[in-house]
């Protein structure tokens, strides 16, 4: 079984090729649009500005391959903000997959930003996904910007606020946690979008 890794320019690249080998899986970190066209599977990651992200992607010439995939595609951390139309980061237009903005979280004595740290898994819908996954599971986090609770949710988690934990639309998943630092739980994410049928 294989896995392409959209080569995103993430610092988080070699942490997800571990967390896939652990599951003996391939992967292949690229940035070709042909591969990654016709590779059974798609992660998509991110690691810093929303802003940066999308150029790297637009100059790769990846924005159309991206949006006429039709394989499961999961994208992680950043990866799953680039799938929504817009973020206040950078104020940029994004892959335009699921409808929706990005926001700013709110700083407070009690809830700093960046949220780093573990959280709950709530109000979870069925889906391959979390299939396995029960509610209360804790995943660990690193973002400033998050989804509001919306449609295309299919877990939350709260920090100060509801927000997206993991949402769905079609073939395309996304996590606001990273999987590939979740332990068990997130190990566990990873195996059921390995065994989700192209």
């Amino acid at each position: 079984m294989e896995a392409i890794i959209v080569d995103s320019g993430g610092a988080n690249l070699a942490s997800l090729v571990y967390a896939f080998d652990r599951l003996n899986c391939r992967t292949l970190i690229t940035a070709d649009g042909s591969t990654i066209a016709s590779a059974e599977r798609i992660v998509l990651p991110g690691v810093g500005s929303a802003g940066h992200a999308m150029r790297r992607l637009k100059e790769a010439g990846l924005i159309s391959v991206l949006s006429t995939l039709t394989q499961p595609v999961l994208a992680v951390c950043l990866g799953m903000q680039l799938l929504f139309e817009r973020s206040e980061e950078d104020k940029v237009e994004c892959l335009r997959l699921i409808p929706g903005a990005v926001r700013k979280l709110w700083s407070s004595p009690k809830h700093p930003v960046p949220h780093m740290g573990w959280n709950e898994l709530k109000d979870m819908k069925s889906d391959p996904l979390l299939e396995g996954i029960s509610p209360g599971t804790y995943a660990y986090f690193v973002h400033s910007y998050a989804v509001p609770v919306m449609e295309h949710t299919v877990a939350s988690t709260n920090y100060g606020t509801a927000m997206s934990a993991i949402v769905r639309r079609r073939n395309f998943w996304g996590t606001q946690f990273h999987p590939e630092r979740s332990g068990a739980a997130g190990a566990h994410v990873l195996a059921n979008f390995l065994r989700i049928e192209p």
